[in-house]
């Protein structure tokens, strides 16, 4: 019992460490491209459009969803790892 209650708190550990970096990417993304760079990457532009203000309304959005799937694909890759997947 005691190794499953090590076992399980290590795959929290795990996950939150998953969840700290998957947000700290989206809070870079939304709040450092979408708002304090937005001066510097308006001098690029994308399909005639200014870069900081894509990544304002479409980047991020694209960003977010990416990260959806990558969390999932590292959930699962955990949940093996641990033995918790669904069979």
């Amino acid at each position: 019992m005691k190794d499953n209650k090590a076992s399980m708190k290590a795959y929290w550990k795990r996950n939150l460490r998953y969840l700290l970096i998957l947000l700290v990417v989206w809070f870079t993304v939304s709040y450092g491209c979408g708002i304090l760079l937005v001066d510097q990457l308006n001098h690029i532009k994308i399909g005639g459009f200014p870069l900081g203000f894509w990544f304002a309304q479409q980047g991020s959005i694209y960003v977010f969803v990416i990260l959806i799937f990558v969390y999932v694909r590292l959930m699962n890759k955990l949940d093996k790892e641990f033995d918790v997947d669904e069979k």
